[in-house]
């Protein structure tokens, strides 16, 4: 029996798919939301769209990525032969003459792959840029559902194994951050204002590689009786208090990387002298 709400059965422009399946309940307003729910995932499209250019200018860029004794986070560890000499960083030239563009485009894949499969960031570029939903209660477009059980999100799976990259990659740059105690004379025993800016990426790069998902599985999952494990159920403890926090940490650690390569590209290439401290 028809309600006066529901579209005829036979309108040949009654979407069947999705949301509007004879299976579910026939509402002709596409949500009953009246507050801005559509600001958070534009806020979201904007700050990743302004990443991805500012990241994809800085990696293609080649230039202006080691003002001594910092080297930019995306550069390093540096594997190309065309790198800049560096005294800083893990810097070994696995790749020969052959490779002809940044060498940053080496490094970025793997912190890339880390974020880009990163259970956050899937939430926030599929309600942002496919609005798949674009948020709760509110039906997404699309007329089918297969989730990430196709081409190419089925790539999404990799990410435990990007997270052990990223491991790696949390370790170098930590490196980076010691030698970043030093003057440009390469002496130990200083401290400048880039010093503090590598020490707060570094913080935020491994709270947010630790609080992710995987993490918290590696190290609590398969565990039948904490009270036999009991370092890795405090770990596991610690772990799940920043994964509480994994959204903001997301968000706070991809500025600060991009930040302490702004940074470094500032320095370099002549803008201000970095601050000494002592």
């Amino acid at each position: 029996m028809a309600t006066g709400t529901e579209p005829p059965a036979t309108d040949p422009h009654t979407p069947r798919g999705g949301v509007r399946s004879p299976a579910r309940a026939a509402i002709t307003a596409p949500h009953l939301r009246t507050d801005r729910w559509w600001l958070a995932p534009a806020a979201t499209v904007a700050g990743l769209l302004a990443f991805v250019v500012y990241s994809t200018w800085r990696a293609f860029a080649n230039t202006h990525y080691y003002a001594a004794p910092y080297v930019s986070p995306f550069y390093s560890p540096c594997l190309a032969e065309n790198c800049v000499p560096m005294r800083a960083g893990p810097n070994i030239a696995l790749f020969g003459s052959w490779w002809a563009i940044s060498p940053a485009i080496i490094i970025l894949l793997f912190p890339l792959g880390f974020r880009l499969t990163c259970y956050y960031y899937r939430k926030a570029y599929y309600r942002g840029f496919w609005a798949s939903p674009p948020a709760c209660a509110v039906a997404e477009p699309h007329r089918r559902y297969t989730g990430e059980t196709r081409f190419p999100l089925i790539l999404q799976n990799l990410h435990r194994y990007f997270f052990y990259a990223a491991l790696l990659v949390a370790g170098v740059l930590t490196y980076d951050t010691v030698l970043a105690f030093r003057d440009q004379d390469y002496r130990w025993g200083h401290m400048g204002l880039g010093t503090v800016v590598f020490l707060v990426n570094i913080v935020l790069i491994w709270a947010y590689t630790l609080s992710c998902h995987s993490c918290r599985h590696i190290v609590g999952g398969k565990l039948k009786h904490f009270s036999r494990h009991p370092v890795r159920y405090r770990f596991w403890q610690f772990v799940s208090r920043l994964n509480a926090r994994h959204m903001e940490l997301a968000w706070a650690s991809l500025f600060s990387v991009a930040l302490a390569d702004f940074y470094v590209f500032l320095v370099a290439s002549g803008a201000f002298d970095d601050p000494r401290f002592f």
